[in-house]
């Protein structure tokens, strides 16, 4: 709990020391913008704030800082915000450098490269910004003086001079900056580095090596954090589309509005200088005419007051064509004398009849030879009311085009400037809330281990020190398998527990079914713990000489060592009289003797049957020892008759046990063998009664065998 509270309180001055961060970036990036202008330096000095807050902070604090000092600058200067998209570009790859340890007076090729970065994201794409936000003016921008300069001297392409000088000045810019920001970073003490270092954290942190095995495990489509980049990048552009498309329809509208607007204001007052009763003397006499030279100047001034007017004429509709009245000259086409007949066009033929009769009509637009225009007519009447001409004025509408080509570029660049704030801020926040909770959770989840009460242990360790607190349905989701896993770490302790308990309990009833069927030769419970005792000591021994250790399994040992007592189980089917006769037994006695080996051996078979084939390992050695316990290397033995290898490995391990235990044991008929003569017999028996690795492996463990010997095991 007290480390839980340490990270949430770790995780409030996180707060704390990224505001302090993002105020200082945009306090830099105020000041020495600001100085840049004041010394008129051919600099911008207005992007080290950003890159030097998300180089310490990350991504976030970076974006932040970069999108603001824009918005800030733009209260002054309304264009500085255009260039928003830039400084956040900027900023994400500062942060990406900084992550990767670029920074560095030791890495020189590597400051280079954030110095080029910048430049091309500055300067390159700045330029083209500049060159269509503009217009695709020349000579504008702080750039403006050095771009004519590398026109003058010979490149003729205006914009290739355009972005030479913004990326020279930029380099110059960026270079400044990369250099102050490495030289921060060297001086400051890394314990304040990762203080404004910004994580999120809503966990224990997960190490980047486990971070890096995560991002690359294959997903079976797409991986969460890829549908989170998608679907917030999706619904973003369909939203700026959906915004840009109707910004842009409004756009048009009003601006085509208020070029109809500057049309009908225009011909009311050129049709205001116009008396319809004397236009037929215009017609006739044009300049000759009282106050024609004085309307036609009005029509030329008029014609000349603003770029878009193009033309201003007054025309009489006739069947033939339109016959000029008054016809404003312009800088590439002169107007046309009173009395000329100019031909209808195309454009107009729709509106012909009104135009004959006289009739007011709506403005038209047109796209023929002289571009985009936009016509408004306006009817000149006599005193009897009788239209004799009208006032045509056409307004160019190719700037409105030229226009919104500058419009959708300033939408579009505050936009992906905007954009790129709110998907590093979703990805950030989808990052440490979601994805990597999900993970540590994959991680604590997939590297569980239940085989051991440590490794239990650790797993439930691991899962409470994962400490998730989103707050949310992942952090409710962590805490019912925080308590799955510590249930079901309590339910295999328990079951292990109860397993064990039954396993003393079976292993006893071996041991008292064994002593029964022992006790009837008159021999002690000590040969049925001895045997298998010794039987363990072998196999361990085989193990560590590395001999048939593909056998030497832990659960094979441990079948053969519990179930060696029920190796005579057979003798249960033999009568006393055999059992505990004195002397040598005649040859039908010892074939009823032998057959206790294939009676041991469907007894255990029976008991087989009883349980699921799963759980029935320890009694299929069990019965392999009752059978073939009596064979010998080298086929001369009993009940089958089996040679060498073909004989179970947990039967001849058996035979060197039985045999050395009968020989050093005291029997109502013999006394009990010294230790070296037993096993000189069982030596003299290698390759012939035993397996000669077996025996040596018996002999190497001498002192473990003697002991086992010299000790009393009967039933306790």
């Amino acid at each position: 709990m007290n480390n839980q509270n340490s990270m949430r309180d770790q995780y409030k001055n996180d707060w704390k020391y990224f505001i302090k961060l993002c105020a200082a970036g945009l306090l830099i990036n105020y000041l020495l913008a600001h100085l840049a202008i004041g010394l008129g330096l051919p600099l911008y000095l207005d992007n080290i704030g950003s890159a030097l807050a998300a180089a310490l902070g990350g991504y976030i604090p970076g974006v932040v800082v970069g999108f603001f000092t824009n918005i800030i600058n733009g209260l002054g200067d309304y264009t500085t915000a255009y260039y928003g998209s830039l400084t956040v570009l900027i900023a994400i790859a500062s942060a990406w450098f900084a992550s990767r340890e670029y920074y560095s007076f030791k890495k020189p090729g590597r400051l280079l490269i954030i110095i080029v970065t910048f430049a091309l994201i500055g300067g390159g794409l700045g330029s083209i910004l500049t060159w269509i936000l503009y217009g695709f003016e020349f000579g504008v921008g702080l750039a403006a003086p050095l771009a004519i300069k590398i026109h003058e001297a010979g490149l003729q392409s205006e914009f290739l001079c355009q972005f030479t000088a913004d990326m020279l000045i930029d380099l110059a810019d960026k270079t400044i900056t990369v250099l102050v920001i490495t030289f921060i970073l060297h001086i400051m003490p890394v314990p304040l580095k990762e203080r404004f270092l910004y994580s999120g954290w809503q966990q224990t942190p997960i190490s980047k090596e486990k971070r890096m095995a995560e991002n690359r495990k294959q997903v079976h489509l797409m991986s969460l954090r890829t549908k989170i980049i998608v679907l917030v990048t999706a619904a973003m552009l369909i939203i700026a589309t959906v915004v840009t498309v109707i910004s842009f329809g409004h756009f048009r509208t009003s601006a085509v509005q208020e070029q109809q607007e500057l049309a009908l204001g225009v011909a009311n007052v050129a049709s205001d200088a116009i008396d319809g009763d004397r236009v037929d003397e215009y017609i006739e006499l044009g300049e000759a005419a009282e106050g024609y030279a004085r309307i036609d100047k009005r029509f030329n001034d008029l014609a000349n007051s603003t770029e878009s007017i193009r033309y201003v004429y007054a025309y009489r509709i006739l069947e033939n064509g339109c016959q000029v009245v008054f016809d404003a000259d312009t800088p590439d086409t002169p107007g046309g004398e009173p009395g000329d007949i100019v031909e209808f066009d195309e454009d107009f033929m729709d509106q012909l009849p009104d135009l004959l009769a006289g009739k007011e009509i709506q403005p038209i637009t047109s796209h023929g030879q002289f571009g985009w225009l936009l016509t408004v007519y306006k009817p000149i009447y006599n005193s009897e009311g009788v239209c004799q001409c009208y006032v045509g004025v056409d307004v160019s509408m190719d700037h409105i085009t030229r226009n919104g080509y500058e419009f959708l570029a300033r939408v579009v660049s505050l936009f992906f400037g905007f954009f790129l704030l709110l998907l590093t801020a979703a990805i950030w926040f989808a990052e440490y809330n979601v994805i990597l909770p999900i993970n540590g959770l994959d991680i604590v989840t997939s590297s569980a281990d239940y085989h051991t009460e440590k490794a239990r242990e650790s797993t439930v360790q691991r899962v409470m020190d994962l400490d998730i607190h989103t707050g949310d349905e992942i952090e409710n989701l962590y805490n019912s398998i925080a308590r799955t896993t510590k249930g079901m770490v309590d339910t295999i302790e328990n079951v292990e527990h109860q397993s064990e308990v039954i396993s003393k309990l079976q292993n006893g009833l071996i041991l008292v079914l064994a002593d029964m069927v022992e006790s009837r030769d008159k021999n002690t419970g000590d040969h049925v713990r001895k045997t298998a005792a010794y039987t363990g000591i072998i196999m361990r021994e085989l193990k560590k000489e590395g001999i048939y250790t593909n056998q030497l399994t832990n659960s094979f040992m441990y079948d053969v060592v519990n179930s060696a007592p029920l190796h005579d189980i057979g003798k249960i089917q033999v009568s006393d009289t055999i059992l505990n006769k004195p002397g040598k037994l005649t040859d039908e006695e010892f074939e009823i003797m032998k057959t206790h080996t294939t009676a041991g051996a469907e007894v255990i078979a029976h008991a087989m049957n009883t349980v699921s084939e799963d759980n029935s390992g320890y009694l299929k050695e069990a019965m392999n020892l009752a059978k073939y316990h009596h064979e010998k290397w080298n086929g001369s033995g009993y009940p089958c008759g089996l040679k060498g290898e073909d004989i179970p490995l947990s039967a001849r391990i058996m035979a060197v046990a039985d045999v050395f235990d009968a020989l050093v044991s005291k029997r109502s008929y013999k006394d009990g063998f010294p230790f070296e003569k037993a096993m000189a017999i069982i030596e003299e028996g290698a390759g012939s009664h035993f397996d000669p690795r077996i025996v040596g492996a018996f002999r190497q463990a001498s002192a473990e065998v003697r002991e086992v010997m010299n000790s009393n095991m009967g039933l306790q």
